[in-house]
């Protein structure tokens, strides 16, 4: 993305608008305005999407790569904790699956959706990418590890009863989690940094462009955090029309966990997209793997003190399919990215298996 020297109105405007809706949206004019609210409510989210990846971009251009990936992953992973943690404490213990279907959504969104989305539409249009094998394979195997504990293991374990941890593990779990989580950020932005770097290409236009000014550069990170905050209450605003779609549909009710998921990952969708077209594997794996790192490594620690705190059962084991295809999902990721080089084969492969994860979602 080519930037000018000053931002662009509608990056101003729109988080100012998404704010506006949902101050609308808490007003007396909610009942007036009917559907129609319902519309502009859905249009001030995509726009405060656009304008967060724009954002992002600005920041992450001025800090430079792996930190730049790190802005947009950990801002929207915090606000994607606020929205789970907001909903679960809003719903009691009868919400307290959220979190697990959440954070499963969020795994298989990136591993097979974002991450197969980019390799398909940058083999398409590069033939074959590259990209740096080590960084990768410490993201994937940090990846498993965390995925594996916390959403496959509770339905083995026996001091409690169901797919849920005692106190004392789910302590323990949230503990491993975010040690795993940090000892990657360690290696990803200093023991390792340069496992992470993109290869320097004489057309990359992105990497060659003058970074923008510090004062652009700190304008943009606070618009950053006011374009997810809007995003994330006009996507709980949203919530109670899309569960009772997803009720008249007569659709399994985590559906709702796969679209709050999608919702807020729109923003890393988008960014790691545009990196794969501009011939940028590296950094559009850095967002794609770091974004599911960030959400499960920082998500289940948060609601475990939550639940903690509030004596409600969590309860985090998937079902049978579900374990099902997680295991094949990393298994083919390891495969597929444990070469260096990508194609549209592997491209093509991932998005099948989510194309199958949607579908038996919504047919169980």
């Amino acid at each position: 993305m080519k930037l000018s020297s000053r931002l662009p109105v509608w990056s101003v405007l729109c988080p100012a608008a998404a704010w506006v809706l949902f101050i609308l949206a808490q007003s007396g004019a909610a009942a007036a305005l009917g559907g129609l609210l319902q519309l502009l409510l859905a249009g001030g989210l995509i726009a405060g999407i656009l304008a967060a990846v724009f954002h992002a971009e600005v920041v992450a251009h001025k800090v430079g790569e792996p930190y730049g990936t790190l802005v947009l992953a950990i801002a929207v992973t915090a606000i994607e904790v606020a929205l789970i943690v907001s909903l679960m404490i809003a719903g009691g213990e009868a919400a307290t699956g959220l979190a697990r279907d959440t954070v499963f959504a969020s795994v298989m969104i990136i591993l097979n959706g974002m991450v197969g989305l980019c390799l398909l539409s940058g083999a398409r249009r590069h033939g074959e990418q590259s990209f740096g094998l080590y960084g990768v394979s410490a993201a994937l195997a940090t990846l498993a590890a965390i995925a594996v504990l916390t959403m496959v293991l509770p339905n083995y374990t026996t001091s409690a009863a169901g797919p849920v941890y005692s106190p004392s593990q789910l302590t323990f779990i949230a503990i491993i989690s975010l040690v795993l989580y940090g000892t990657f950020i360690l290696v990803q932005t200093v023991r390792h940094r340069d496992y992470f770097l993109p290869a320097v290409s004489a057309s990359n236009e992105a990497v060659h462009a003058p970074p923008p000014s510090t004062r652009m550069a700190v304008i943009s990170a606070g618009l950053l955090l006011i374009c997810l905050g809007g995003v994330v209450l006009l996507a709980k605003s949203l919530s109670p029309t899309l569960e009772s779609v997803v009720a008249q549909l007569g659709a399994p009710k985590a559906l709702v966990g796969i679209i709050i998921a999608g919702v807020v990952l729109l923003p890393e969708s988008i960014a790691a997209y545009q990196a794969a077209q501009a011939n940028r594997l590296q950094t559009s794996l850095n967002l794609a793997l770091g974004s599911a790192l960030a959400s499960i490594g920082l998500t289940i620690p948060a609601v475990a003190m939550v639940s903690l705190a509030t004596g409600w059962t969590l309860s985090l084991g998937i079902d049978d399919k579900s374990t099902v295809l997680l295991m094949l999902s990393l298994i083919v990721a390891s495969l597929s990215l444990g070469t260096g080089r990508t194609t549209v084969m592997q491209g093509t492969i991932h998005l099948v298996l989510f194309a199958v994860y949607l579908f038996t979602a919504i047919v169980p």
